[in-house]
């Protein structure tokens, strides 16, 4: 055996010597170290030696496979080394050549327009408050005046995490923690994403961007609502926008409103994003119901306010000329590119 296992280590040196790829030095590694390669078979025959061999036969195996080891190991690690060495040659990089043209990203629309928004509402002295996507039934729907049989509470256009819990489906939920926190005058505005069972298409998502705006003070009318609303628009969309009031209803409003403002793409004469009519529907409000001011424990006699809530998306599709609301959300790089 002794004589074998020289023969072996012999015939591996002339092996490993005669390797010209990483693909022949493989091969050889299998014909060694393989499970049915020479060392393999040569440990069978381990056992047919006698007891006071095995042990020093099998020491002189094993020293043999490690040095075979060690030797594929320098192989491999030589053709590796010789690969990249290859490589960097071949790869040059000519410093003369421009740089690559690095792309330069841009705020999405939406956030473009709330930004346009927030600063138009710090002009006019209001303040910014903020409340949870996750929010209590009652705070959603009853400190809003909105009775238990109205369409908006059913399960098909309001998502209920339980019986207490709802992802809100207005930024008006805000209005009850203001009155209730805060004393009049109060000047606040709310940003944020709303939820409704809504289907997927050209004018609706399930998630959108809305902003709430609330004024409460002593003396308040309707008048003041429509001074804020022009000042508001001719701040959004210029000085030449005409605004157009029509009456509505609102659980938390009365009176209510619907508020039109004059396309911001054909000036008012009639174009398809306006649908022929000259104006765009942009916000819904009125003078905040007595029964909400009650709940909050605000005396209706001393104090008056206004409130509305308006749809950031419909804006941006307003001022963007886009006619279909999908565009802003699918992520779509042509799209949104136009914005950089």
């Amino acid at each position: 055996m002794k004589e074998k296992l020289n023969q072996i280590k012999k015939q591996f040196d002339a092996d490993i010597q005669n390797c010209k790829t990483l693909k022949e030095v493989e091969d050889v590694k299998v014909k060694y170290l393989g499970k049915t390669g020479l060392f393999a078979d040569i440990m069978k025959e381990l056992k047919n030696a006698s007891p006071e061999e095995k042990p020093v036969l099998g020491a002189s195996i094993n020293e043999v496979k490690k040095q075979v080891m060690e030797k594929l190991e320098d192989k491999v690690t030589f053709f590796e080394d010789e690969q990249i060495n290859e490589s960097l040659k071949a790869d040059k990089i000519d410093v003369t050549l421009p740089a690559s043209e690095v792309k330069i990203g841009s705020r999405h629309p939406i956030n473009l327009v709330i930004n346009k928004i927030k600063k138009a509402f710090a002009e006019m002295g209001f303040s910014i408050f903020f409340t949870n996507e996750m929010e209590k039934s009652d705070y959603n729907f009853d400190k809003l005046n909105i009775p238990s049989d109205h369409p908006a509470r059913d399960s098909q256009d309001t998502f209920y995490l339980d019986n207490d819990y709802v992802l809100r489906s207005h930024t008006t939920t805000f209005q009850n923690y203001v009155l209730t926190k805060y004393k009049p005058p109060i000047k606040m505005v709310n940003f944020g994403k709303v939820f409704r069972g809504d289907e997927p298409d050209a004018t609706h998502m399930p998630v959108f961007y809305q902003f709430d705006v609330m004024v409460v003070d002593k003396d308040l009318s309707i008048a003041d609502l429509k001074g804020f609303l022009e000042n508001f628009v001719k701040k959004m969309f210029g000085e030449s926008t005409e605004i157009r009031i029509r009456p509505s209803f609102f659980p938390f409003t009365e009176p209510s409103v619907e508020v039109d403002v004059t396309c911001v793409k054909c000036g008012g004469k009639g174009c398809s994003v306006c649908k022929k009519s000259g104006w765009i529907e942009i916000l819904g409000g009125g003078m905040i119901h007595n029964n909400v001011l009650k709940q909050a424990g605000v005396d209706c006699n001393e104090y008056s306010g206004f409130a509305l809530g308006i749809g950031v998306d419909r804006i941006v599709m307003s001022m963007l000329s886009c006619n279909d609301l999908r565009n802003l959300y699918e992520n779509d790089i042509r799209f949104l590119k136009q914005f950089n």
